[in-house]
């Protein structure tokens, strides 16, 4: 299971901080990643990281402005969102698979989280 912590409603230029506990699989061999939805779009992969921690995934519309980061030992994903825009309100999902290029373009990952929601508004 996965469970996704720390949404909420910011100003545009704010930050928040996303986590996303993990339990029930073997955590430290999973890519884990974060995917967006919102309104009226299609759910979109964000931010991914290896099982390492030692690679990560962005999409350019988040580039230099959020941070994908994990902790092995505690289970845990994290997401640092900063300088956030209304165009990033969304539902956000954390996700794993076995893979991280694998995990950026699947839409069926092997684990999925509970949403949460962030709102920016302008």
């Amino acid at each position: 299971q996965l469970q996704a912590f720390g949404g909420g409603l910011v100003q545009a230029g704010g930050s928040l901080r996303l986590s996303c506990a993990a339990s029930g699989l073997t955590f430290s061999t999973y890519a884990m990643g974060w995917f967006r939805q919102a309104p009226g779009k299609e759910r979109e992969f964000v931010a991914g990281i290896n099982w390492s921690g030692l690679r990560t995934l962005y999409i350019d519309a988040v580039k230099g402005r959020f941070t994908i980061s994990r902790d092995n030992a505690k289970y845990t994903v994290y997401l640092q969102m900063n300088s956030l825009k209304p165009e990033d309100t969304a539902v956000y999902y954390c996700a794993g698979h076995l893979g991280l290029d694998i995990l950026a373009r699947t839409r069926t990952p092997s684990y999925w989280g509970q949403g949460t929601l962030v709102t920016v508004s302008s």
